[in-house]
């Protein structure tokens, strides 16, 4: 079983990347799963945002503030919170499903041993700064999150694969074909 995770800075496009790649690993007749670290983040901002009297209508909306101050404060009460969810999604899909191809597009510093050790390879999407900001206001964020919070460190990793995704879409597609290819092989 394949399994990728992407990472890169805020507006590099990796969950952009991440579904070319799904697109591009399904049309070769493979299956794909997506699996996201950061799924219980998400979970909670829903809570919150409903609490609040303002009900998320698009469970991918991104308060970037929340989803920040959610995940320190997780990672305060159990480092490994978000791992842990996260290797047992990981395990239930591989015995579940043991040739389907696992896609991470929201690895973060704290995560790389944990993720690297369920035997992903990692794939850094980078992107020019100005496009990349340009990327980050024009996605509609609720809020936009703080790119010096400490959930936004670089990652301290070697990738397997880089993708530089400052062309067109159709560029980064290539990529996501050349990366499909080699992981079906």
């Amino acid at each position: 079983m394949p399994k990728l995770a992407m990472y890169g800075p805020p507006g590099a496009g990796k969950s952009t990347f991440t579904e070319l790649l799904a697109q591009e690993v399904t049309a070769a007749g493979a299956e794909v799963l997506k699996v996201r670290l950061g799924a219980p983040l998400y979970e909670l901002q829903a809570v919150v945002y409903a609490m609040a009297g303002r009900p998320l209508l698009d469970r991918a909306s991104q308060d970037g503030q929340l989803l920040n101050a959610l995940g320190s404060h997780l990672r305060r009460i159990n480092p490994d919170a978000l791992t842990e969810a996260f290797t047992l999604r990981v395990r239930q899909a591989e015995q579940r499903k043991p040739q389907t191809v696992l896609l991470c597009d929201d690895l973060r510093s704290p995560d790389v041993e944990a993720v690297t050790g369920l035997g992903f390879a990692l794939v850094e999407i980078g992107a020019p700064d100005e496009v990349r900001l340009t990327r980050k206001r024009a996605r509609g964020d609720l809020a936009a999150g703080d790119e010096d919070h400490p959930t936004e460190a670089i990652v301290d990793a070697v990738p397997w694969r880089r993708v530089e995704n400052a062309g067109s879409l159709e560029a980064l597609r290539e990529h996501a074909a050349r990366i499909t290819a080699e992981i079906l092989r």
